[in-house]
């Protein structure tokens, strides 16, 4: 049965929103891990930035070696993909390296100013920090604009 505008078809087992609760349940547990966690906390970002405190620069560089030893584990044992595809992970071309000071010292001001990375800013809203809405809607206008201007953008 399909819907109208003014009923959509419900989610059955073959639709595409279906498909996404899985991602949903991920991103929900993530959300909780960050905020109980104090990852998204305005003050531990601060105290991180006051050079105050070293527990968000312990949670950062403990992410960093996870990674690290992850891909170390992926090019190893060359994994596979659940669809059996070998993964790639392409070398880094740095060029002049403007984009990633620029990119850096503009994600890095932001994060200051708002007192909280993107990731974050939804966990913050579902936690009920309402006020990190126009830091939302900031970062999605700003993620509109570079997608607008990214072929006129040096890369």
């Amino acid at each position: 049965m399909t819907g109208t505008l003014a009923t959509p078809p419900a989610a059955t087992r073959t639709s595409p929103a279906r498909g996404l609760m899985p991602y949903f349940v991920l991103g929900t547990l993530f959300g909780i891990m960050l905020t109980k966690s104090q990852v998204a906390s305005w003050f531990r970002i601060q105290e991180m930035f006051r050079f105050q405190s070293f527990y968000m620069y312990g949670v950062i560089s403990s992410a960093l070696a996870v990674a690290a030893a992850s891909i170390a584990l992926i090019k190893s044992f060359r994994l596979k993909t659940l669809a059996g595809e070998g993964i790639a992970i392409p070398a880094k071309v740095m060029g002049k390296g403007h984009r990633y000071w620029i990119g850096g010292t503009l994600f890095g001001l932001g994060w200051a100013m708002t007192g909280a990375c993107p990731g974050p800013l939804f966990a913050l809203i579902g936690a009920g920090v309402t006020v990190m809405i126009p830091a939302v809607l900031a970062a999605l206008a700003g993620t509109w604009v570079y997608g607008y201007l990214r072929p006129k953008l040096p890369h």
